[in-house]
């Protein structure tokens, strides 16, 4: 029998594209043991934003969120997204630190590690391959994961051969990511067939979002094509900027005579589960109307779904909503100065704060980002295609180019661990705290703060003693 799995996304990028990240784990706990009998392939549950996001907006220990995952999923397979050198954050860090990370992330837990470099330069991923093959063995599945885009520069031929390397490196499965929903069926044909015979059995995974319009053509044609695995998001949170429907793909295929594996029961009641949810943070205003749309402009600006969110809260932080559509049309522009690299964390972020820059300011590229200089000097990676020569002078100076090496490779092992212990002092309590304060500085101090202030429960009163 001709066979589909899915990958559920409501706890991860389901709820990252359409309300910025900011779902609580209190708020869907109790949900969790009927998912977990929902016979998903994996469940895309932590890394990506939520591991800043739990910091930062949440006042949750990400780490803490993982194990009580973990708990409540005895039968599912807890599914991260990985960016490689880049972590969970915004810049590169060393080796010792991607694979410690790691170390953790399989301790605690995680079953599938999605893995991926922004710019698809592969030597920024093999230390995070080497590193789940260490601590995670045969259980551990590592998928190498493309992000798509189209320009100049990608092809569908340039795919095929990314993912042969991905072979030849030992991923396990193969990811495509169209972080912006761009990938017509057409095209979906073509490249997973091309893929599937190039790769042999190794499973084929895609990850697209409904953004554009596409999501639904383009997975049909896609597992038409031969596609092992197909992420979905339960469907009160999908559609709009996030991933196509769960309940309606499954619905499809049954007809079509796929197995599945999934529950309908149990799918139904996740979905019932969510409704309230959602329309409470339609409510309050978290989860912009914005969001659920589809506008195939997006094709042109090719703007990924977690990025759009992010920039519209952004703007309305900054009281400057109204430039959302000049930022959204000076994007493609950054993108062609930037050498058309596909717009996925971090460099989504990166090309989209440099936009909204360019249109705030009224003068191009007059405030450079230090993570966009940092691009330009070569420290994420090649460009997939030359940088507009006119920036790089400007950043870089007449005459100099960027850097062609891995950061990284210059070691400084176990320095990173040092200052971080360092800085946390006594409120460290384990490795994982020490990890998030590499990661994300600020945002740990304050959550652990807060956390010893509960703790010591201090009292900010003094009682007087009762005299008789």
């Amino acid at each position: 029998m001709k066979k589909v799995q899915f990958t559920e996304t409501v706890l991860r990028d389901g709820q990252q594209s359409l309300m910025a990240t900011r779902l609580p784990f209190s708020d869907y706990e109790e949900i969790l043991p009927i998912m977990d009998q929902a016979g998903y392939y994996s469940m895309e549950c932590w890394g990506g934003a939520t591991f800043d996001a739990c910091l930062r907006y949440l006042n949750e220990d990400p780490w803490e969120r993982l194990k009580k995952l973990r708990k409540s999923l005895p039968h599912t397979k807890i599914q991260m997204l990985f960016r490689g050198q880049n972590i969970l954050g915004y810049k590169h860090y060393h080796d010792d630190v991607v694979e410690k990370f790691l170390e953790l992330s399989i301790i605690n837990g995680v079953d599938v590690i999605r893995i991926f470099d922004a710019l698809n330069d592969f030597r920024n991923i093999r230390s995070s391959l080497e590193a789940v093959r260490k601590y995670g063995g045969d259980r551990v599945i590592a998928s190498g994961c493309m992000p798509y885009t189209q320009s100049p520069v990608h092809t569908v031929d340039k795919y095929v051969q990314m993912s042969k390397e991905l072979v030849s490196m030992g991923f396990d499965t193969i990811s495509i990511k169209d972080m912006a929903g761009v990938m017509s069926p057409y095209e979906a044909e073509h490249l997973i067939k091309g893929i599937k015979d190039a790769v042999g059995d190794v499973p084929v995974v895609l990850h697209t979002h409904c953004t554009t319009g596409m999501a639904y053509m383009t997975s049909i044609k896609a597992i038409e094509s031969g596609l092992d695995v197909l992420d979905t998001a339960t469907s009160c949170f999908s559609g709009g900027t996030a991933q196509p429907a769960t309940e309606t793909l499954f619905y499809a295929m049954r007809q079509y005579g796929y197995e599945t594996g999934l529950n309908e029961t149990a799918l139904n009641k996740v979905n019932d589960f969510f409704k309230p949810l959602k329309q409470k943070y339609i409510d309050n205003g978290v989860l912009l109307p914005k969001s659920m749309g589809t506008d195939a402009q997006a094709l042109v600006y090719k703007v990924p779904g977690g990025m759009l969110s992010n920039m519209m809260a952004n703007l309305i932080e900054m009281h400057a909503f109204d430039k959302f559509e000049a930022a959204l049309d000076e994007i493609p522009a950054v993108r062609k100065d930037l050498g058309y690299p596909p717009l996925v964390t971090p460099l989504s972020q990166m090309v989209g704060n440099q936009a909204v820059a360019n249109v705030i300011t009224g003068e191009r590229y007059k405030q450079v980002s230090k993570e966009v200089r940092n691009y330009i000097k070569g420290e994420y990676g090649i460009a997939p295609a030359p940088i507009s020569q006119e920036l790089q002078d400007k950043i870089l100076g007449v005459g100099n180019t960027p850097v062609d090496c891995r950061v990284e490779d210059s070691k400084r092992t176990g320095e990173d661990f040092r200052r971080a212990q360092d800085a946390l002092g006594d409120l460290c309590r384990c490795e994982e705290d020490v990890m998030s304060y590499i990661c994300y500085p600020n945002q740990t101090i304050s959550y652990l703060e807060a956390e010893k202030r509960k703790q010591e429960n201090v009292c900010t009163y003094s009682i007087e003693p009762i005299v008789n």
